[in-house]
């Protein structure tokens, strides 16, 4: 008999740490479904979704680089998703239903702030994807005043604020980097494969918190520089956990045993 699942996608995905954090509570609550990953490319999402359509088993899936924004085109927005955030990476199915989009990103980005009780005037936000959108609509949630975009290109992070709605300055990777309270990497450099974060930390005030989103590896060169001159930083693993809790209840219909978190997390590094 055929399991319940649902699955993240995205391009690459062999790295994903989803299906290990979902099965582990999927397992803890003994609830007979499963969680994979699957590997779509952009050229093969619209043939996903047509697929998956006709899946009774699929539950919804969790979305990844670099589908976060294209996936809008497939999916209905109760919550006015791509008004507020401009980026999915959540979507839930019922049978027979449309494909429901929501962003669990945002929510999980700000749970380790708030437990922290992280406050501050000036954040500064590497990157402009799918990522950055939700992260950006949270630090607005949090009531940052000051906010700097750092891009590669300085046209989309104007882009970036504008679709926010959102006053800030934007910068490039080459400029250095400003005296902010809170500096977040949302974009992939410092994954494994990809090139690293450079950036000269010391501008940093001894207060300021640096926050990776990236989990593979856990330790990245941008935290472990962080690390070195004595800033508080915050690992991938705290979004990645935090984003999945929220969605698991979306696709499970149960909440997740974050009790287990200690265990999870030894899992998770071993």
């Amino acid at each position: 008999m055929s399991l319940p699942y649902a699955e993240v996608i995205g391009d690459p995905i062999a790295h994903s740490k989803s299906p290990l954090i979902h099965n582990f509570w999927l397992q803890k609550l003994g609830i007979e479904a499963e969680y994979r990953k699957t590997h779509v490319t952009p050229e093969g999402l619209a043939a996903y979704f047509l697929q998956r359509r006709g899946d009774n088993d699929w539950l919804g899936c969790n979305v990844t680089i670099p589908h976060k924004v294209a996936v809008m085109d497939y999916t209905d927005d109760p919550g006015g998703v791509r008004a507020r955030i401009g980026a999915m990476n959540t979507i839930a199915c019922e049978t027979g239903g449309p494909l429901i989009g929501t962003n669990t990103d945002a929510g999980g980005f700000l749970q380790p702030l708030i437990h922290r009780k992280w406050k501050g005037d000036h954040a500064v936000l590497v990157g402009a994807g799918g990522a950055a959108r939700a992260i950006l609509f949270a630090l607005a949630t949090l009531g940052v005043p000051k906010i700097t975009i750092m891009v590669r290109d300085p046209a989309k992070g104007r882009a970036l604020l504008d679709r926010a709605d959102m006053q800030g300055e934007v910068i490039t990777l080459a400029d250095p980097l400003p005296a902010a309270d809170l500096l977040v990497n949302s974009t992939s450099l410092g994954m494994m494969g990809q090139p690293p974060l450079d950036l000269d930390l010391s501008p940093l005030p001894a207060t300021a918190t640096v926050y990776d989103i990236v989990y593979a590896p856990l330790e990245t060169g941008l935290l472990a520089a962080a690390r070195a001159r004595g800033l508080a930083a915050i690992d991938g693993l705290e979004m990645l956990i935090g984003q999945a809790a929220l969605a698991f209840d979306i696709f499970f219909d149960a909440e997740a045993p974050r009790e287990y978190d200690d265990e999870l997390r030894a899992l998770l590094t071993a």
